[in-house]
């Protein structure tokens, strides 16, 4: 008998867990947006700006705190202090999307530009999450290169805020969709087929996903779009 047989053939009580924490890690995930919109809401109301005239430091201080909340949540991810610390971190996150909702909400069209990233980050999601749940294909490989190109998006963002090349900006938000899109694929697949058991920690992967995706589409459709009255 092929020691390795239960790997292709799960028994079903292996399912069933699975199962159970994909359908956790939705349901997560779902909640989490209301402290980001609700985050999102505070920061555009009370005119929130996260050191808009120093913006490296502003970016190393968010790296900071966002790390922290990661550090944190990983220690509690078996408790429900775990999720109460994600929606925390979510919150701090819609917090941090603020400044951009406002811009956007700055053109005559921001609302319908709002409402298209959104609907379009809830498409690339959905055929992402679709792929990695019925595909018979193995995307674990793409691991490494998907956090190799991570860290090269973020040195590239961290280059772009001294060089101000609006062509090098463009071209890093068409990258970061692209890259936190496979990600989405990436994730969930690692749910379904048993590489990740953690509800908590596969929410904090997947919404991180989503949270670049919808920034950088925004952003899109707020260049090529906007209009002003």
């Amino acid at each position: 008998m092929n020691p390795n047989l239960q790997t292709y053939t799960p028994s079903s009580e292996v399912l069933v867990a699975r199962n159970r924490v994909l359908r956790n890690t939705y349901w997560l995930l779902a909640i989490s947006m209301i402290p980001t919109v609700l985050g999102a809401w505070v920061g555009v109301q009370f005119g929130f700006s996260f050191l808009p005239g120093s913006p490296f430091i502003g970016l190393m201080l968010f790296l900071a705190i966002a790390f922290g909340f990661f550090y944190a949540i990983e220690k509690t991810k078996d408790s429900g202090l775990g999720v109460a610390i994600l929606l925390g971190f979510t919150f701090f996150m819609g917090l941090m999307l603020s400044r951009l909702i406002g811009h956007i909400l700055g053109y005559s069209n921001g609302a319908s530009l709002i409402m298209g990233a959104f609907g379009g980050t809830a498409a690339i999601f959905a055929v992402m999450a679709s792929v990695a749940t019925v595909s018979k294909r193995d995307f674990s490989g793409m691991g490494k290169w998907l956090f190799a190109g991570a860290l090269v998006l973020l040195l590239a963002i961290v280059a772009n805020i001294f060089l101000q090349i609006p062509a090098l900006h463009l071209t890093i938000l068409v990258l970061v969709i692209a890259v936190f899109s496979a990600f989405i694929l990436y994730d969930v697949q690692r749910v379904v087929n048993g590489g990740e058991t953690n509800y908590i920690t596969a929410t904090l992967a997947i919404y991180l996903s989503v949270y670049n995706v919808f920034s950088s589409l925004l952003q899109l459709l707020g260049i090529a779009g906007g209009e002003r009255d």
